[in-house]
This record gives C-alpha cells, structure tokens and sequence, in this order.
C-alpha cells in the first residue's frame, strides 16, 4: 500500500511536474532531468525519488494534466450553475489539449518505448462531461438527449482552432447547441 506524500514532498513532486510540462512544451523530449529540477527548484535527487526515469515523469506530467481537467469538476459545479460549470469546463478543456499537443513530442516517445499514457483519458473525461451535462439536465439548463462521447467528439474539433476567439465563439455555439429547450429540426434539410 502506498501511503500518502507529505504536504512537502506533495509540493515539491507538483513543481517538478509543472516545471516537466513547461520544459517538455517549450525544449522538447529530449530536455535534461537536470533542467526540469533546476527550473522547478528542487535537486535531481528529489525529481528522480517521485519520477525514477523520463518515462515515469513524461507519464505523471501527463496524467497530473488530465487529473487537473478532470478534478475541475467538483469545484466549478459548487462556483455557479452547472451551465455555467459546463463552458467553464470547455475554456480549460481547449487548454489541457493545448497542453497535450505541447507535450507531444515527449507523449510520442514514451509511446514508442511501450507506454500508454491515454489508457483511460477518453473514459475520464466522458466521466467529467456526464457529471457536468448529468447536473444541467438535472437543472433543466442543458438538454437530455446529448451523450457525453458526442460532446467530447465536439469538443475535440473546437481544440484544433489556433485562433483562442474563434475556439471561444465555437465553444459558445456548442453550448447553445446543448442548452435546454433548444430548437431541434425534426429531420434533415429538404424534408427527406
């Protein structure tokens, strides 16, 4: 059984695995250990305890991510309305992807030597969306006939826009789209 890190070690594994992200985005996969707890304030010795190869830390850099986007949940449901909740969802959605493609290189790598980061990713995050829309629906804000997979699928179009007000102006048509009592055309275009 693990036992849990001490509010200390707790700091200082979640500065190097901020420092890994900002370096693996901005230097590449092939940046130095020595350079990420160098930027993250803390000796090798400390980095390699939490994270024994590169491997190890582009996973838990990566993961540390997805937990982030993934635990917002809770905390933007108790800030205001779970539409509200659910667009605030999407602006931090766009920047974990943004964060991920940055990581790419070092994913790819790691992916190469056999592991897999993504192993759960896509049910995590269906699990946070079905969270969000389960309380807009509950709430009669969002609608009831939308799977939380088609809104991820959505959502995954709108994080390919480079431009942050177009993904912005996307992301409020999603959410137009999504709210309750919308109007829904009964078949396609033309009456066929």
């Amino acid at each position: 059984m693990t036992r849990p890190l001490r509010a200390d070690a707790r700091r200082n594994r979640d500065k190097v695995l901020a420092a890994a992200v900002r370096a693996f985005a901005t230097d590449g996969a092939d940046v130095s250990l020595e350079a990420i707890a160098k930027a993250a304030g803390v000796g090798i010795g400390t980095l390699y305890r939490h994270f024994p190869t590169r491997d190890a830390l582009v996973a838990a850099a990566y993961q540390h991510e997805l937990d982030r986007i993934v635990g917002a949940v809770p905390e933007l449901l108790a800030a205001g309305p779970p539409d509200a909740a659910l667009r605030a969802w999407m602006d931090r959605y766009v920047t974990y992807m943004s964060t991920k493609r940055d990581l790419g290189d070092a994913l790819r790598a790691l992916i190469a030597s056999g592991g897999n980061p993504f192993a759960h990713s896509r049910e995590r995050l269906v699990g946070a969306l079905a969270e969000l829309i389960g309380a807009g629906v509950a709430a009669g804000t969002i609608r009831d006939d939308m799977p939380p997979l088609d809104v991820l699928v959505g959502l995954g179009g709108i994080t390919g826009s480079a431009d942050p007000a177009q993904a912005s102006r996307l992301l409020d048509l999603l959410m137009d789209g999504l709210r309750h009592g919308t109007s829904r055309p009964a078949g396609p275009p033309g009456g066929s």
